[in-house]
């Protein structure tokens, strides 16, 4: 298992293991796939500021995890929202932990402080996990979304990545880090 860093050229590789999680669960609240070309948007695009990580098994990608902003108010700056998804093939070997211990030791050395995620409930594989690796629950948006005729709740987790600074220095962009890692 190798852990890299995504490029726009995994696009396809990355929406092969996303287009089940839209297509046949209600896990993503998008509704149709996204193009390749739009995907390798969003990683270029999230790489500018956030890391994107990637696990290859063999030479294939098996998984993803990302970050992003949480919220755009300045004061939110120090707060940043994950993903992970994993291959169905090979859920529970690891993988999902690997990639979101690297991306938080990324994190933290960009200067952030608060890992977020959002989870459509109920997920309690991703609960576990999330769990495991330190997020504790801080809320539930209740219908928050509307799929597959049904309304949804999203359930907050909120894990510490670093200690709280009296003055923090406002977060390094991933771009500026990106190469010493």
């Amino acid at each position: 298992m190798q852990i890299r860093v995504a490029t726009p050229a995994d696009a396809e590789a990355i929406n092969a293991i996303y287009r089940p999680f839209v297509t046949d669960s209600v896990i993503s609240f998008e509704l149709e796939p996204p193009s390749g070309a739009v995907m390798a948007e969003r990683i270029a695009g999230t790489l500018r500021r956030f890391p994107w990580l990637v696990t290859e098994v063999d030479e294939q990608i098996v998984g993803y995890a990302y970050a992003s902003q949480y919220r755009e108010r300045p004061a939110y700056q120090w707060s940043s929202e994950t993903t992970v998804y994993v291959s169905s093939p090979y859920h529970g070997r690891g993988i999902g932990r690997a990639l979101y211990r690297q991306l938080f030791k990324l994190l933290r050395d960009q200067g952030y402080c608060s890992a977020y995620a959002g989870i459509t409930l109920p997920n309690p594989a991703s609960i576990a996990l999330h769990e495991a690796l330190g997020f504790e629950p801080v809320g539930i948006y209740r219908n928050a979304g509307y799929k597959f005729g049904a309304w949804r709740n999203v359930g907050w987790w909120q894990r510490a990545l670093s200690t709280y600074p009296v003055q923090p220095d406002p977060p390094r962009c991933f771009a500026s880090i990106g190469n010493q890692h």
